[in-house]
């Protein structure tokens, strides 16, 4: 009897379509705000003194203000807009410099274009620079400028500024507000945390969890090297902070607890909630905790922790030579400079991405320069876009870029073809420039969308071409896309033979390290910065394979075939410090024997990854006593050593 035919799949694959899905965020009326007014008034006040080039410009400077504002701290604020309009001042200026001079704008552009990818390597703000400065080189070499050469970077410059004053006109009412609703977020997490203990929602709670005290770390330590223990305010914050790593350490051992004997008592959450609320009031005083008398070690983990961040969270002076960030001292200035100029120069990733970035901004050049067509700089403003790795996958992005610049390209057509030039544009750039940050949390296409139209309008400003250059944009979208793919993707074996095997192979042998740490005699500080390393190293690996599952086979497929083991890995790290903390209050230490083979599987998973892109299930013998504290943790590594995937050679 034949065998019926399989169902033809008409709908696409879930690796192209995840991007189209806007992300579930709240709309950021703050920054909605703010970029209307950035964007619309120097519109208004170029066309009152009879300048609207001008104007045009300082707009196009407070855009890229308003997509660098991703920060919430005031201080850090400051840094990330700033710093990345004096690389957009120089971008521009190179770019002025060298328009209209055919190849030798092309060799510029293109050794800015590697330069800046080689510095985006070094960190978030050095990224944004690192895209200012080829941004702004692209639209100099491709659009007049106002002469002298100085009036283009002085302009931008003028509307990063006034978005950086727009960011910082609430600092003298709200000078610690953002630092201290960050911390009082983050103890809500772990009020939610506790909530899912014995729940199928505890994994995805742990995840918000580590990326809310990341978030308040990188928040409340941002200028730490120079303002420690002479802010009082961050001081208590930081110590608040570091106040929930007890916590934070007692929830696998709640977890456990919760498994083999009930749901914890709702007076546990209900007091990490008050805690958050102390927090965000800044309320002193003697705490008050109503809390059930503890009998096992992990309930008594818990109380313990819950009774030191309540003494914690209502002291008003804590001692600042006591605070410690747990990721340790950052060096000095000087030092971090030199590493980082090391790092660039020595970088096999950062002179890797840099070629292809610059590959990839010659083409596009050279393209622009031998056909006579009128297009220019977008399709340079498209590679550059798009090539950026740590903003998602390249081959997604083109994708999304070719969606999203038709999307922006409607719109911009309806305002092009029937809004008036003059006067009304100043209202259609308040709706216009608010669509950017309300859209940009939502996803990439949603944020090309919103960009899209901004970049028409304010181009027609410089150039006066009004509707004759909506289908030229969209044909230069879709040659920057297709570049991209081809010079960008293909062409770099690394595209597609994810490199995801190599960072998980890392976190693994971290992780055997922290279990050995963990019963070796290593004090409670050093555990406490191994396990906030890890944890947050391991959140970078669940990024970069959430990234790789948006890749075309065979790198998506891989990727969602590894996934199980990040997980499993996760778990084991929970598992090593809900051991630890039973140990801390009462239950027997395991023998080093134990401690031993745990470490050896986990080395050996880690080599074992390294020199295979297939997984291959291992059965392995973990003996051991089945009533220890080590039981679960054993129970851990050999689920992890038996995930067995599909070989996908």
């Amino acid at each position: 009897m034949a065998r019926p035919a399989r169902p033809v799949r008409l709908s696409p694959p879930t690796w192209l379509t995840a991007g189209l899905k806007p992300a579930p965020t709240p709309i950021p009326w703050a920054a909605v705000l703010r970029a209307s007014v950035a964007l619309s008034a120097p519109i208004a006040v170029g066309l009152a003194v009879g300048q609207p080039v001008y104007g045009a410009l300082v707009s196009m400077g407070a855009l890229s203000g308003v997509i660098g504002d991703t920060a919430d701290a005031y201080r850090m604020r400051i840094f990330n807009i700033a710093v990345p309009q004096l690389f957009g001042a120089l971008g521009v200026t190179l770019g002025a410099l060298v328009f209209g001079h055919g190849w030798l704008a092309v060799a510029v552009v293109t050794v800015v274009a590697l330069v800046s990818g080689m510095i985006s390597s070094i960190g978030a703000v050095a990224s944004v620079s690192g895209l200012l400065l080829l941004l702004n080189c692209v639209v100099g070499a491709g659009l007049p400028m106002p002469e002298p050469w100085w009036k283009a970077p002085l302009l931008l410059g003028l509307g990063g500024l006034f978005v950086l004053l727009l960011s910082l006109l609430g600092w003298p009412l709200r000078r610690a507000a953002p630092e201290r609703a960050a911390v009082a977020a983050t103890y809500r997490a772990v009020a939610e945390l506790y909530e899912a203990t014995g729940t199928p929602t505890y994994d995805e709670q742990r995840h918000a969890v580590t990326a809310s005290l990341n978030q308040s770390y990188d928040l409340v330590l941002a200028r730490r090297a120079r303002q420690h223990g002479r802010a009082p305010h961050l001081v208590r914050l930081l110590a608040q902070l570091n106040a929930l790593v007890p916590l934070l350490e007692a929830a696998p051992a709640a977890q456990l607890r919760v498994r083999l004997i009930g749901p914890l008592p709702a007076a546990i959450p209900a007091a990490v909630r008050e805690l958050a609320d102390a927090v965000e009031e800044g309320r002193t005083g003697t705490p008050v905790l109503d809390l059930p008398e503890p009998e096992r070690p992990a309930e008594k983990a818990v109380d313990h922790a819950l009774r030191y961040a309540a003494t914690v969270v209502h002291k008003a002076e804590p001692d600042p030579y006591n605070i410690d960030d747990r990721l340790g001292r950052p060096a000095a200035l000087r030092v971090r400079a030199r590493r980082a100029a090391r790092a660039v120069l020595l970088s096999e990733a950062s002179w890797r991405y840099g070629l292809r970035l610059a590959l990839c901004i010659g083409l596009a050049q050279a393209l622009v320069s031998l056909i006579a067509v009128p297009r220019s700089y977008w399709v340079a403003l498209t590679v550059t876009f798009v090539m950026k790795p740590d903003f998602g996958s390249v081959f997604s992005r083109a994708v999304l870029r070719a969606f999203g610049t038709a999307a922006g390209l409607v719109l911009a057509a309806l305002v092009l073809a029937e809004v008036p030039r003059g006067w009304w544009d100043v209202p259609v750039m308040v709706v216009l420039a608010a669509l950017i940050p309300a859209f940009s949390a939502k996803g990439y296409a949603f944020q090309t969308a919103a960009i899209t139209p901004v970049i028409l309008l304010l181009s027609d400003m410089l150039n006066q071409q009004g509707f004759d250059l909506v289908l030229p944009r969209l044909y230069d979208s879709l040659i920057g896309c297709a570049i991209t793919l081809i010079a960008g993707y293909l062409l770099w074996p690394e595209s597609w033979h994810t490199r995801i095997g190599d960072r998980l192979a890392d976190a693994v042998a971290d992780t055997a390290a922290y279990v050995n740490g963990a019963f070796s005699g290593d004090d409670r500080t050093a555990r406490h910065r191994a396990r906030r390393k890890l944890y947050r190293d391991l959140s970078t690996v669940r990024s970069e394979f959430q990234r790789a599952l948006t890749e075309p086979p065979p790198t998506g497929p891989r990727a969602a075939a590894w996934w199980p083991l990040v997980v499993a890995v996760e778990r084991i790290v929970d598992a090593t410090t809900a051991a630890r903390i039973r140990v801390d209050h009462g239950a027997p230490a395991p023998e080093p024997a134990e401690v031993a083979a745990v470490e050896r599987e986990l080395r050996e998973l880690s080599d074992g990854l390294r020199s295979t892109d297939t997984l291959v299930e291992v059965r392995a013998e973990l003996p051991g006593d089945e009533t220890g504290v080590l039981a679960p943790l054993r129970q851990e590594v050999l689920a992890a050593r038996a995930i067995a995937g599909p070989d996908l050679r």
